[in-house]
């Protein structure tokens, strides 16, 4: 018995590729207009002050040496002497000034001008039918 050979069969491979492809394409486009807007408003704030108030006292009493200036509670004491020739020189406490600070408030508005802006988006079809370029 002798054996023959067996015919090669020949298959052929088939691969598919695939491409991938891009393009721009007009869908629509958008119209945006701002207008501006002026407001009036009024502002309003408290303002705080402060001011002295002066009070001269007479005191009339020698001293020794000057005063510090000293402060008792809100008001601030200034002494204020007086050199006076006498058969001895001495330091006569003529007055006090007394500051007492006083503070204030007061309500204030103060009318201003303001801007303000809006934006009014609108969409408008496309001309071109869909088709990109």
């Amino acid at each position: 018995m002798t054996v023959e050979p067996t015919a090669e069969a020949i298959i052929p491979l088939v691969e598919e590729t695939l491409l991938l492809g891009k393009r721009q394409v007009e869908t629509g486009r958008v119209r945006v207009s701002l207008t501006t807007e002026v407001v009036e408003e009024v502002l309003r704030d408290t303002l705080h002050s402060r001011r002295a108030e002066v009070e001269r006292r007479p005191v009339g009493q020698t001293v020794t040496e000057a005063p510090a200036v000293r402060q008792e509670g809100d008001v601030i004491i200034i002494p204020v002497v007086e050199e006076v020739l006498v058969v001895e020189k001495r330091l006569v406490l003529r007055e006090e000034i007394h500051l007492r600070m006083i503070n204030e408030e007061r309500a204030v508005e103060q009318p201003a001008t303001r801007r303000v802006q809006h934006a009014a988006v609108e969409r408008i079809p496309s001309t071109s039918g869909g088709t990109g370029s």
